[in-house]
């Protein structure tokens, strides 16, 4: 059929129509195809059915014209066996019949000729019965291409059309009862349309239809319905009225249309844009719309609400130590903490929602994941301040507990802050705000803590905002300077090197280590800022041999970070080589906690550096942890007691243990050991009768310039005469 029906088209636009005649009378044959050939037809002749139907099994003509008295196989015999071949259902048929047959003309329609033609010699009007009949055919294709395609179209779609009149009832389409999951087989009322839908559907749609009836007003709804098979689907109904010539309600026209698969997409996007894909806790647009809620909520009916943010503590150090995955995991279990905590919700509240629809403002209660390691619980009533922070200590408590990840525990802790509306604040982004200053203020005070926001608290946040704002421009504006504080040798009196410590003249004013520091570590400044350190140490190094002749071996503290750099090694090794130094001349200075965080990226830059002939010591020795078992492995020379150890000497048996045991420990893999901030003579004596005599601190000299130290030097060995050697 679709071969047939593309070549009538091609036949009236790109060459001249093709004519199959058929007639037993070779006379009448010839007359007509020269007279239809000389009309602009192309013509082939059979002069019986059985001919012609040979002939149709490898041509295909435009037009078949028979004549309808044949011996043998007649014309509508001939008619009749054409219908029943493939592709030539729609084939155009005229039928030549007598004057005055009317019997032949209906036998003709009732073998499915397409017309017929009263035999004549009137070629022109033959000619033009025939091109009447090529538009015809031309114009039924495109309809039923037209036809297919808008098929297809809905089929893809999962759509169909009804129609419904009063008193004749519902009809539906071919493909609005597919739609249904119903045959052509199987047409539905009303009523049973109404039966399709689902309970809780059904209940509302007889009231909604008859208010529709009467006010002729267009429907507009998704439904939900039960198909024979027992699946739920959606449908969406559209119908419009139509109306007589006198404006009276005549029926309704629509469409419906299987959403299922769309709404399941909308409703996944919708989570997707309201709820954190890893935890599946409420996401930041999704909190701030609820907290906003629930601040009108508050306001309107008089009573509090609280936000409490929640930050893990140290949470950088799992991921850096474990890996993302095993971060990943930790924030789902702790997500699942925090459900526990508060009466989590998990309504999505779209903006486009009316508040009304919510049963209560408490149902806006949530437990949400603001970004990274930070939580927020949204309050959104609480009797007083005491309600919120119940909460928060409910949610210390579970943090708490140890948390299992590829077969061990690990313990990880939270800080929370705590903002009460209206007193903290009027508006979300205020609350935020001050119980993340509140948070920051119970990590500053020593994690695993909860504090409630107090308008003093605020004062500190822009003191810390100044100071790390300063901190960015104090290596720019050479506010960095170094002081120097000497390792002696007791009981050779000599100065066996000097440490390097950093200060930060402010206004004047020199700003003591323990106030940035940690400052420069949390922003990441500490690796320029050490960076700076190494290439003033090795210039200050240069400048007291070439200017006093004064040759000493300076260590600078370095962070872990700064072994981030790709460079670092050459950056020392330039440094050292700009000044002229003697290899022994710098001394690198790593934390055990330190080391011990990216251990297996710093062993080889530790090689490397002691290849070049930079040292490396351990410094606060003692305070870390899992370090003895790579000590072995290290390029160390020179380990540090921590001076928490040192204070309590003499004090605490405890103390002098753990020395005596790193004083071992030191000899046995040939180190050299170190006791820094040794402030009394107590210290020093039973640091010498343990064995150490290299001491480090205030005892023999605070830290002091660069020229401070130079005058020093030819004036410390009186002080040793106050050593009382064991």
């Amino acid at each position: 059929m679709g071969m047939n029906t593309a070549a009538t088209t091609e036949s009236t636009a790109l060459r001249q129509p093709r004519i199959l005649l058929v007639d037993d009378d070779e006379v009448n044959l010839l007359l007509t195809g020269v007279a239809l050939r000389e009309r602009g037809f192309t013509v082939r002749e059979a002069s019986g059915g059985r001919v012609a139907l040979a002939m149709l099994a490898d041509w295909s003509p435009d037009v078949l014209v028979l004549d309808a008295v044949m011996p043998g196989l007649d014309g509508f015999r001939t008619c009749a066996v054409l219908r029943d071949l493939p592709g030539f259902e729609l084939l155009p048929v005229l039928m030549l019949t007598g004057l005055d047959d009317e019997v032949s003309i209906a036998r003709a329609f009732d073998a499915g000729a397409t017309d017929f033609f009263v035999k004549s010699h009137h070629w022109s009007l033959l000619a033009g019965r025939l091109r009447y009949l090529l538009r015809t055919a031309d114009i039924q294709a495109e309809l039923l291409r037209s036809r297919a395609k808008l098929a297809r179209a809905q089929d893809l779609a999962r759509m169909g059309s009804f129609d419904w009149r009063p008193g004749r009832g519902l009809l539906l389409e071919r493909e609005a009862l597919r739609v249904v999951g119903r045959g052509l087989g199987a047409p539905l009322s009303v009523v049973q349309m109404m039966r399709l839908l689902v309970p809780r559907a059904r209940r509302a749609m007889a009231p909604m239809l008859r208010d529709v009836l009467r006010h002729s007003t267009v429907f507009d709804r998704d439904l939900t319905i039960c198909l024979p098979d027992g699946r739920e689907r959606i449908l969406h109904v559209e119908a419009e009225p139509e109306f007589d010539d006198q404006g009276g309600l005549c029926g309704y026209t629509g469409i419906l249309q299987d959403v299922t698969e769309r709404r399941l997409i909308e409703d996944k996007i919708r989570h997707l844009a309201n709820f954190d894909a890893l935890t599946g806790l409420p996401n930041r647009r999704q909190l701030i719309w609820r907290a906003e809620r629930a601040l009108e909520q508050a306001q309107r009916l008089g009573h509090r609400c609280a936000l409490l943010l929640i930050d893990l503590d140290r949470f950088k150090n799992i991921n850096d130590t474990l890996g993302h995955g095993q971060g990943d995991e930790l924030l789902c279990e702790i997500s699942r903490r925090l459900r526990t905590c508060v009466h989590h919700c998990d309504q999505i509240a779209d903006p486009c929602l009316d508040t009304a629809m919510l049963r209560s403002h408490r149902a806006l209660e949530a437990v949400g994941r603001l970004g990274g390691d930070e939580f927020v619980a949204l309050l959104p009533e609480v009797d007083s301040e005491f309600g919120a922070v119940l909460v928060g200590e409910r949610i210390l408590a579970a943090m708490r507990e140890p948390v299992l990840l590829a077969g061990r525990e690990y313990f990880v802790t939270a800080s929370v802050g705590v903002g009460v509306f209206p007193r903290d604040g009027l508006s979300v982004v205020d609350l935020l705000r001050n119980a993340d200053v509140a948070m920051y203020a119970a990590k500053a005070a020593g994690r695993n803590a909860l504090q409630v926001y107090r308008p003093h608290l605020a004062g500190r946040g822009r003191e810390r905002l100044e100071l790390e704002s300063a901190l960015h421009k104090a290596v720019e504006r050479n506010e960095l300077v170094l002081h120097y504080q000497p390792k002696v040798h007791v009981g050779t009196s000599t100065v066996v090197a000097v440490e390097a410590l950093m200060r930060w003249r402010r206004d004047g004013v020199l700003v003591q280590p323990s106030e940035f520091i940690p400052l420069a570590e949390e922003t990441g400044l500490i690796v320029p800022m050490s960076e700076w350190a190494i290439a003033e140490v090795a210039r200050q190094i240069g400048l007291w041999r070439d200017v006093h002749g004064v040759e000493l071996s300076v260590a600078v503290n370095l962070p872990s970070r700064a072994f981030e750099r790709s460079d670092l090694v050459d950056l020392v090794r330039s440094a050292a080589e700009r000044h002229g130094l003697a290899p022994h001349a710098l001394a690198l200075e790593i934390t055990e906690t330190g080391l011990m965080q990216n251990l297996d990226r710093v062993i080889p830059d530790l090689h490397r550096l002691t290849q070049i002939g930079v040292a490396i010591a351990i410094d606060d020795f003692g305070t870390g942890y899992s370090s003895l078992a790579y000590l072995t492995q290290l390029p160390i020379r020179e380990l540090k007691i921590d001076r928490s150890f040192v204070r309590e000497l003499g004090i605490k048996r405890q103390s002098a243990a753990v020395v005596t045991a790193v004083i071992a420990l030191a000899r046995s893999l040939d180190l050299r050991v170190v006791a820094e901030g040794v402030e009394t003579a107590q210290q020093r004596d039973v640091l010498l009768h343990l064995g150490c005599d290299e001491m480090q601190g205030n005892l023999f000299a605070c830290a002091m310039s660069a020229e401070e130290l130079v005058r020093w030097l030819p004036a410390w060995s009186p002080r040793l005469a106050e050593v009382s050697l064991p």
